[in-house]
C-alpha cells in the first residue's frame, strides 16, 4: 500500500506542469493589486470616518437620534370684559415608530384598549413602512400616564393643546373653532388665526432601542405662544342675544335666525348671534345648517327695513321734506305690466307716514323722483353690493345690480327692499347712518381703545335726524312694531316682511326682520333681527322680530347702565322732534 502511494507521489512530482516557470512579474503584479484594494479600504476608511463622517453620522442618526416637536400654546379668545371664549388646554398625542414597535399581542391588546382603537387597525399603524404615525391624539393626561406606564419600544408621547370653548353654542358663529392641528378653521379662530397661532419650538434627543429617551443633545429651540385676542363681543349681550332669539325660533316654528348688536358710536359688534347653531366642544354629526354663520354668510331681500333710505335720499336731494304729501291711494300702483300693492290701503299720506305705515306705494312713488344712478350710489355708500372687509369667513357682498340694468318697476320695488339682497351684519351697519349723524363708520370685532377713524358722510344731519323721527313713529302706535316697544326708552326703527326666493321665484315663504336703535335721544346701540320662514299664525315683521329687538334691546341697555330716556322725549321736542308737530298740521 506504501509503495503505491509513494509511487502516485513520484508521478505527481513529475509532472511537466510543475516543471513550468511563471513569470516573475505575475507574483508582483498579483502583491501589487492585492496591495492597492488594502490601499483602497483604507483610504476609503479615511475618508468616511475623519474627512467626511456625515454619512455615518446620518445613518447613525436616522436610527437613534430624534427631533422632537415642543407645542405652542394658541393665544386666548377673550369679550372685551376678559371672559374666556376660547382657551388650549394640555393633552397628549401618542405616536410610534414603526420599525422600533415590535410590540407582543398582550401588548398590542393593552394599548389597543387604552387608545380605545379596534386592534386591527393598530396593528395595521404598528406595520407601517412610515419613519412616523400618530396613533391616536388629543387624549386627556391621565390617558396619557397610563400609555407611558407601559414602557412599549418605539411608542412614545408628545404634549399639544386642544381647543376648549367655555360659552359652548351660544357664540360658536362668532368665535368658530380649530381642528386637530390646532389651525383656526371657523369664525374668529380663522379669521385672526395668524395672530392666535403660536410656532413651536423643537429638541433633540437620543432614543435607546426601546424608543426610550436616553439624553437631550444640542440646543432647545422654545416654543413661541400664540397672542391673546380680545373681542369688542360682550358676553351678557351675546347670551341675550341668543337666547332671545332660540325662543323666538320656537315660538314662531321658525326655521332659522340672527341677531347682530352694534355700538352706535364705535362701530364695534357687540353680540352675533344664529339658530341653529352647534357645541364647538362636540362637532360629531354637524350639519351644514348648524355650521352656517347665517348673520355673515346668508343674504337676503330686506323689505321695508329699506324705505329709510330712499326717503332720506330723496330729502337730502331736496325732492320731499318731512311733512310732504304723498297720495298713496287706493293701496296699489301699477307699473308696465307690474302692480304694487300695499298690505293695507292708505290714501294721503306725509313722508313720515309713508314710513309709520310702512307704505310700498308711497316709497315706490318717492323713488320714481329720483335718478336710478343716485339711488345706486347710495346702496353703495352704505355698504351693500360689497363686503364688510371684517376678515370674517365668509363674507358675502349681497346682490345689488348696476344701475344702467334697472328697469322702472325695479328701481321703485328696491325702494322697498325688493330686487335686491344683504346680509344681516351689511343691513345692522347701514342703520348706523340713522343712528348717528348721518354719516358711517367702519366695523370691528376687536375691542377699541379709542374712537374710530375713517366716518364717511352718507346724509346730512338734519335729513338723519329727521329720519330718526320717522324711524321713532313706526315703533309708536299706529306705526307696523308697537311691539317692539321698551318701557323707559325711546326707540327707533323699522319692521321688514319679504317673500323668500326660491330658484329664482318668489314662494310663499317669508322673512321676518326688524332693524333698530336706541335711546332715540342719543342712540348708543343698533339692533339688527332676521326671522326667516315663521311657521306659526304670525309672519310680519313687527309681529315676530320686534319682540326679539325689545327683549335684546333692553336687556342689553340696562345691562350696559344706559339710563332710560322716555322721560325727556317732551323736553327734546323743540329741537329734533319739531317735524312731528308739523305732521300734524297736514
Amino acid at each position: 500500500m506504501m509503495n503505491f502511494k509513494g509511487a502516485r507521489a513520484h508521478k505527481f512530482a513529475e509532472s511537466p506542469i510543475l516543471k513550468l516557470r511563471l513569470p516573475a512579474w505575475r507574483s508582483r503584479l498579483m502583491a501589487l493589486l492585492i496591495l492597492t484594494c488594502f490601499a483602497v479600504l483604507i483610504g476609503r476608511s479615511f475618508y468616511l470616518q475623519i474627512l467626511n463622517n456625515d454619512f455615518l453620522q446620518e445613518k447613525g442618526d436616522s436610527r437613534y437620534r430624534r427631533d422632537l416637536e415642543i407645542s405652542a400654546s394658541r393665544g386666548r379668545i377673550a369679550d372685551r370684559n376678559g371672559d374666556v371664549l376660547a382657551i388650549s388646554t394640555p393633552m397628549k398625542s401618542v405616536w410610534a415608530i414603526p420599525a422600533d414597535a415590535r410590540l407582543t399581542p398582550q401588548q398590542t391588546r393593552q394599548l389597543a384598549g387604552l387608545l380605545e382603537m379596534d386592534e386591527k387597525d393598530l396593528s395595521r399603524k404598528l406595520a407601517s413602512d412610515k419613519s412616523f404615525v400618530f396613533l391616536r391624539r388629543q387624549l386627556p393626561p391621565d390617558v396619557g400616564e397610563k400609555v407611558a406606564s407601559l414602557k412599549l419600544p418605539g411608542v412614545g408621547l408628545d404634549k399639544e393643546y386642544r381647543r376648549y370653548y367655555p360659552s359652548g353654542e351660544m357664540t360658536a358663529h362668532m368665535v368658530g373653532f380649530t381642528g386637530v392641528d390646532d389651525k383656526g378653521l371657523e369664525g374668529v379662530e380663522l379669521a385672526f388665526q395668524g395672530q392666535l397661532l403660536g410656532y413651536s419650538g423643537s429638541r433633540t434627543v437620543i432614543k435607546d432601542r426601546r424608543g426610550q429617551i436616553v439624553e437631550d443633545v444640542g440646543s432647545i429651540k422654545l416654543p413661541q405662544d400664540g397672542k391673546d385676542i380680545h373681542l369688542a363681543l360682550d358676553s351678557k349681550i351675546q347670551y341675550l342675544a341668543y337666547s332671545y332669539l332660540k325662543q323666538s325660533i320656537v315660538d314662531n316654528k321658525a326655521k332659522a335666525g340672527g341677531v347682530v348688536v352694534i355700538d352706535a358710536k364705535t362701530g364695534e359688534i357687540l353680540a352675533l348671534a344664529n339658530w341653529p347653531t352647534y357645541n364647538p366642544n362636540n362637532r360629531e354629526r354637524l350639519s351644514g345648517a348648524q355650521l352656517r354663520n347665517r348673520a355673515v354668510t346668508d343674504t337676503f331681500e330686506p323689505g321695508s327695513t329699506l324705505k329709510p333710505f330712499t326717503i332720506a335720499l330723496a330729502m337730502d336731494s331736496g325732492k320731499v321734506r318731512f311733512d310732504t304729501i304723498i297720495n298713496c291711494a287706493p293701496g296699489r300702483l301699477t307699473i308696465g305690466s307690474a302692480t304694487i300693492s300695499d298690505a293695507h290701503p292708505h290714501g294721503a299720506l306725509t313722508v313720515a307716514q309713508v314710513i309709520q305705515k310702512s307704505s310700498n306705494v308711497g316709497a315706490a312713488k318717492i323713488a320714481a323722483m329720483l335718478p336710478s344712478h343716485q339711488m345706486w350710489d347710495m346702496f353703495d355708500a352704505i355698504g351693500f353690493g360689497q363686503v364688510s372687509r371684517l376678515g370674517f369667513p365668509g363674507e358675502v357682498s349681497g346682490r345689488l345690480r348696476p344701475w344702467k340694468t334697472w328697469r322702472p318697476i325695479e328701481q321703485a320695488t328696491m325702494a322697498y327692499g325688493h330686487g335686491i339682497s344683504v346680509s344681516l351684519l351689511q343691513l345692522a351697519r347701514a342703520y348706523t347712518v340713522f343712528a348717528r349723524d348721518g354719516d358711517m363708520i367702519p366695523l370691528t370685532l376687536t375691542k377699541l381703545d379709542s374712537l374710530p377713524l375713517g366716518m364717511t358722510p352718507v346724509f346730512s344731519q338734519q335729513t338723519a335726524h329727521e329720519v330718526r323721527a320717522m324711524l321713532e313713529m313706526a315703533v309708536q302706535p299706529g306705526g307696523t312694531a308697537p311691539k317692539a316697544q321698551i318701557p323707559g326708552y325711546r326707540v327707533g326703527g323699522k319692521t321688514g316682511t319679504a317673500y323668500k326666493l326660491e330658484g329664482g321665484q318668489y314662494a310663499k315663504k317669508y322673512i321676518a326682520s326688524f332693524v333698530g336703535f336706541a335711546p332715540v335721544s342719543d342712540p348708543r346701540l343698533i339692533v339688527a333681527v332676521m326671522i326667516d320662514e315663521p311657521g306659526g299664525a304670525q309672519h310680519y315683521g313687527g309681529d315676530v322680530a320686534g319682540p326679539v329687538f325689545a327683549g335684546v334691546m333692553g336687556g342689553s341697555l340696562r345691562t350696559l347702565g344706559i339710563a332710560p330716556d322716555a322721560a325727556m322725549q317732551v323736553a327734546q321736542s323743540g329741537n329734533v322732534a319739531k317735524a312731528p308737530a308739523a305732521k300734524e298740521k297736514l
